[in-house]
């Protein structure tokens, strides 16, 4: 038995809790990671988990072997990340989620140059809009709007600016407002986005000076999606706010109109989060020195982050 292999996917096991979630993660048969499983528990003599047909649940002295092994296994991973930055560049794979506008307007475009320079990394891309459980999905990375969660690491990277545009057959149809409070005025359609967690339209926000106000409009169509969000607007369904980058190209192509451009709210911190236990691997400290260095430049902001 590879006894190593076996201390990693129980440890899979207990994160994700279950086989065949730790199976998909780790790309290997479940059969496979049953079987380890049990010739870790027969050389250990004792039960690892509870199994039933409905539920796996991690013993007491499961509980205290992952403790155990996961401290272990970490103190062994950032050993052989000191050992491969001697090496010329990292390899192996490395998992990213994004939501759909930042990886279609942001990262995706710029990978070529990541590949060029360290091309012994494999990258895989979730594209979700979702917020999904990095530990538990065994995801490296993710690109996110809030730095709240208290298991993760956070690295602020850059300030999204927003801009709120619509386009211009709907501005012909329906008139360009020059205030936020025209969309109430004048009925203007807006296209919501809300949340795929929980349902809730994000309020559109304007600024003048340090004052914000919610346009308080009763949403026609709303999207759970940053690209289909966009989408709409070009598709003359009505204003959005929505994220400078993703608006540009539709913007200079004329088939989206800039409005009510002095009320912009604030821009939004957009941030890499990752385990703890991850903070020295060689391949994400590659990618979050990167993205730190290019994001900026492709979102239209400066940053002068520099990541510790």
């Amino acid at each position: 038995m590879d006894h190593l292999l076996a201390m990693r996917v129980f440890g899979r096991v207990v994160e994700t809790g279950g086989f065949a979630k730790a199976a998909d993660g780790l790309r290997l048969p479940k059969s496979t990671v049953t079987k380890l499983v049990q010739m870790l528990e027969a050389q250990l003599g004792v039960r690892l988990f509870e199994r039933t047909t409905r539920r796996v649940s991690v013993t007491a002295e499961g509980a205290a072997y992952y403790e155990r092994t996961r401290h272990w296994l970490a103190e062994l991973d950032d050993f052989e990340t000191t050992l491969a930055r001697g090496s010329a560049s990292p390899t192996g794979t490395l998992r990213i989620d994004t939501g759909g506008s930042v990886a279609a307007g942001l990262i995706i475009p710029a990978l070529p140059a990541f590949r060029e320079r360290y091309p012994g990394i494999r990258l895989q891309v979730g594209v979700s809009d979702r917020t999904l459980d990095l530990i538990g999905e065994g995801i490296d990375c993710a690109i996110r709007s809030t730095a709240d969660d208290p298991n993760l690491v956070a690295r602020h990277i850059v300030n999204l600016p927003w801009t709120t545009c619509a386009s211009p057959d709907y501005l012909a149809r329906r008139g360009t407002p020059q205030h936020p409070d025209d969309l109430v005025r004048d009925s203007h359609d807006v296209v919501g986005y809300f949340s795929a967690r929980t349902g809730r339209a994000h309020p559109l926000r304007f600024a003048d000076g340090e004052r914000d106000a919610d346009a308080g409009l009763s949403l026609t169509v709303e999207v759970n999606e940053s690209n289909a969000h966009t989408a709409a607007a070009v598709a003359g369904l009505g204003i959005v706010q929505t994220f400078t980058f993703a608006a540009a190209p539709h913007l200079a192509r004329g088939e989206l109109v800039s409005v009510l451009a002095d009320w912009q709210p604030a821009p939004l911190p957009a941030y890499l989060v990752y385990p703890a236990d991850r903070r020295n691997n060689a391949r994400l400290r590659a990618f979050l020195d990167w993205i730190t260095e290019v994001l900026p430049e492709r979102a239209g902001v400066a940053s002068h982050f520099k990541p510790s």
